[in-house]
């Protein structure tokens, strides 16, 4: 019984500094807040944000690879072996993106052709 007193003693603590914390730099939580508001919209859209199609298309194969639509046969393997290295199984990458990767270079590969 008397260690749960103690517990309970030191949430409530916690709590107490922890609002304590919030007003006094609440200021400075809004500014920041403000300052991230104010980031233009392009700033974080590098990537790709969600997930895969069911069925592989041009497009997501050239998200995959990071080319463009009109990418040569030569960028195209030159992005798989890049991405490759670094994604491959064997140096602890995952296999669904191997294998991703992989099925985005081959339809590339066969709808150049």
């Amino acid at each position: 019984m008397g260690t749960g007193l103690i517990l309970a003693g030191l949430g409530l603590a916690a709590v107490g500094y922890g609002g304590r914390y919030m007003l006094r730099y609440r200021k400075n939580v809004e500014q920041v807040i403000k300052k991230v508001e104010n980031l233009p919209q392009g700033a974080f859209s590098k990537y790709y944000r969600g997930g895969f199609d069911k069925n592989m298309n041009r497009r997501e194969a050239c998200l995959i690879l990071g080319i463009s639509p009109s990418a040569s046969q030569a960028k195209v393997k030159q992005a798989h072996k890049r991405i490759m290295l670094l994604n491959h199984p064997d140096r602890g990458g995952s296999p669904f993106l191997a294998a991703k990767i992989n099925e985005a270079k081959d339809y590339l590969e066969n709808k150049k052709n």
